[in-house]
């Protein structure tokens, strides 16, 4: 079994900044390892889409929309990662999902999923 608790959404004002943190934990660590975590988001009406990874080595990637304003990080002896959102905008409000990507052997073990942490930024 995983866990994926997020935290950290709020409502914030345009141009305010948030941090959001997602630890991982549970008895898959015993058979896995994490090869990346990201951040995904989903707005009412839209399709969930990345908003940034970063892989075990410390690799990131970023939505053209967040470049410059977001920025992931991790703490890979507390299986924590983190989004640093600042300058935010009212089109960054979305339900943030954290997501973990196993390995096990080299191979793909699995794909988990948090609850989501609900961003509102106000104009």
């Amino acid at each position: 079994q995983v866990q994926l608790v997020e935290s950290g959404g709020d409502l914030v004002q345009a141009g305010g900044s948030l941090r959001l943190s997602c630890a991982a934990s549970g008895s898959i660590f015993n058979i896995a390892a994490i090869a990346a975590m990201g951040w995904y988001r989903q707005a009412p009406g839209k399709q969930r889409e990345l908003v940034a990874a970063i892989t075990s080595g410390g690799n990131t990637n970023y939505a053209d929309s967040v470049k410059g304003r977001f920025t992931i990080s991790r703490d890979n002896a507390k299986n924590t990662v983190y989004l640093q959102m600042n300058s935010l905008k009212p089109e960054d409000t979305a339900v943030y999902y954290c997501n973990a990507d196993f390995t096990r052997y080299g191979r793909k073990f699995g794909d988990y999923w948090g609850q989501g942490t609900q961003v509102t930024v106000s104009s």
